[in-house]
């Protein structure tokens, strides 16, 4: 693979700063009426399928260019990951949903994204390739309505019908199968930095065996196939190449661009730990908690630093 292009550059709009803290009140908003529901927890992918320890090895042999931040040299790093739905704590699993897959790499060295020294280095994935928005507001208009119940969603559409194509691409991204936790491919969906490059990720699944009865209970299947042995998955990431093929500003594209394996992702047989699972359902994760070298990119990016931490605010995460 030749050297990737370094030309790639954020174009942030003057009310951009605005906008975003308006969504991050009409968030923060909608996390209240949950709470009053459900109790306290998250905006979004509020219900916790599993807590589960892992480890992230990255070779030795890459690239010269691959060999950035987390990725510069040949280590092992202990992880956190928590797999979730997106929808209501009682929603059962069946439910069409967008699943989460947030990984938290611990005992990174570095500046952080937001100041200070890196705690962490967060992916946030879900197991879509893209979003249904090219920006974070409409993103916002049709996440937060959702919310709603289903009489204020219809005035809104009444109110707003340039929401209808949305609610249409969200549906059908709902429609889409899920195999399971073990089986599915999960996505950044948008850019982050990588040294002075851009890329998207990919958490690729090894296992093909899909179990047809994994729907009805997430966190069973994991556990029953860590009762037999570790799963891993290839982390990989996508180099930007030109604005045409793989946008900086538009999450709504798919990048048109290969896939670099640059580290494995190794879940240990294990059972569930209740204490460890509260531990983990209360902590941060976010694409914000990175090093310089993986700062996140682009106008949804930016918009999720603002959510983010008013969702944390909210629920007094640690």
């Amino acid at each position: 693979m030749a050297e990737p292009s370094t030309e790639w550059r954020e174009v942030i709009d003057p009310g951009e700063a605005a906008r975003h803290e308006a969504q991050g009140e009409a968030f923060a908003e909608m996390q209240g009426r949950k709470d009053e529901k459900f109790g306290v927890g998250r905006a979004l992918h509020r219900k916790q399928v599993a807590a589960l320890r892992a480890t992230l090895e990255v070779p030795g042999d890459l690239p010269a260019h691959a060999k950035q931040g987390i990725f510069a040299i040949a280590n092992k790093y202990d992880a956190w990951l928590r797999l979730s739905n997106g929808g209501f704590n009682r929603a059962p699993d069946s439910t069409p949903d967008i699943r989460g897959f947030s990984i938290k790499v611990l005992g990174v060295s570095g500046k952080g994204a937001l100041g200070g020294e890196a705690a962490s280095q967060d992916f946030a994935l879900i197991n879509h390739e893209r979003f249904s928005s090219p920006t974070s507001e409409d993103f916002t208009k049709v996440v937060t309505t959702g919310g709603s119940t289903p009489g204020k969603l219809l005035l809104r559409v009444l109110k707003d019908p340039g929401m209808i194509p949305e609610l249409k691409t969200v549906q059908k991204a709902l429609k889409e199968p899920f195999s399971g936790f073990a089986t599915q491919d999960f996505f950044s969906a948008a850019p982050i930095a990588f040294g002075p490059y851009a890329v998207r990720v990919k958490l690729a699944a090894t296992s093909t065996e899909v179990n047809a009865q994994a729907k009805e209970d997430w966190a069973a299947d994991i556990y029953q196939r860590l009762d037999q042995a570790p799963l891993t998955y290839d982390f990989q990431v996508q180099f930007f190449t030109d604005e045409q093929r793989t946008p900086i500003e538009d999450a709504s594209r798919i990048w048109d661009a290969p896939y670099l394996t640059v580290g494995k992702l190794t879940i240990p047989r294990q059972h569930p730990e209740p204490a460890f699972g509260k531990e983990v359902d209360s902590a941060r994760f976010d694409p914000w908690n990175a090093l310089v070298e993986h700062r996140p990119l682009g106008e949804v990016m930016r918009a999720r630093k603002v959510a983010y931490f008013a969702s944390q605010q909210h629920r007094s995460a640690e």
